[in-house]
């Protein structure tokens, strides 16, 4: 006879970016889910009959979607694109998820807010966004909660030990450079892909009948500046490289960045039960496993 499994079916899109990397890296710690891992070369999220067939042949119970145009720069030169993937994507995903009755975890981004408010943002705070990569992720946004089936977890200054990131960037140049400049003006908060993760997990093991349709926000607890968090990655390392605040208008860029964009947990602690490390206690875990 055949083995019976009653494990939850989970579908992981993006997986071959910092946050997916972190749920393959995690697979064999959850023995009651039962995952599949796409990336573009698998699935096409932005071709809505691709996403619909997929669905309906694989019926996943949750669909946890990392996949965005992270761009940010490039964004306001290829709108099209940051469109495709970051609010039509997300769209056809819910449908999908309606059709099998699936549920969506889709995760977005501080730059839905325009940065201004030095308050710690809450979900109920009204999105302002004001770069195109922030726009169409909350286009995303809207369409995943108009479905009923979704979720939306806002999370910022995302890193890893996988793909292209500002820790891992400044752990590599800190060894090789004797100075470095980095901005002392934009305010947030630091979070590691790995806690992101077994936070989306948690909420999955909860299973559908504890779902909640709504905005959540994720970060690691505690705030710092870009210069603060350089200084904590060159000291942990005991680089000899020097490290010099800067304003961010002598680092300019095409897309604009939030200069505070500090979001408030309440809600998912409150909702969720979950844990949130400090900031420099999930960056010193990183750095531990990050191979220089």
């Amino acid at each position: 006879m055949g083995e019976i499994t009653n494990k939850v079916q989970v579908l992981v899109t993006g997986a071959n970016g910092q946050l997916g990397s972190e749920f393959r890296a995690l697979e064999s710690e959850y023995s009651g889910i039962q995952f599949s891992f796409t990336d573009v070369d698998d699935l096409d999220i932005t071709k809505r009959e691709e996403v619909i067939a997929f669905l309906v042949q694989h019926k996943p119970t949750f669909v946890i979607n990392c996949a965005a145009y992270t761009a940010v720069d490039r964004a306001e030169d290829d709108e099209p694109n940051a469109q495709k993937l970051n609010a039509l994507a997300p769209m056809y995903l819910a449908e999908a998820a309606m059709q099998v009755d699936a549920r969506v975890i889709h995760v977005s981004t501080d730059y839905v807010f325009d940065g201004k408010t030095y308050i710690p943002y809450s979900e109920s705070f009204p999105p302002s966004p004001n770069s195109i990569y922030g726009r169409t992720k909350y286009e995303g946004e809207q369409y995943i909660l108009q479905s009923g089936v979704g979720m939306v977890i806002r999370t910022s200054w995302l890193y890893s030990i996988y793909g292209k990131n500002f820790v891992k960037t400044i752990a590599q140049k800190s060894m090789q450079s004797d100075t470095l400049s980095v901005v002392y003006d934009q305010v947030g908060t630091p979070t590691w892909a790995n806690d992101l993760a077994q936070a989306i997990l948690a909420i999955v093991q909860k299973g559908q009948s504890q779902f909640i349709p709504d905005v959540f926000h994720y970060s690691n607890e505690g705030l710092c500046s870009w210069y603060d968090l350089a200084v904590e990655i060159n000291t942990f390392l005991g680089s000899g490289s020097k490290i010099l605040p800067i304003l961010s208008s002598e680092y300019p860029t095409k897309a604009n960045r939030p200069p505070y964009s500090v979001l408030s947990k309440a809600k998912i602690k409150d909702k969720y039960d979950v844990n949130i490390p400090h900031w420099r206690e999930s960056l010193i875990k990183c750095l531990n496993s990050l191979a220089l």
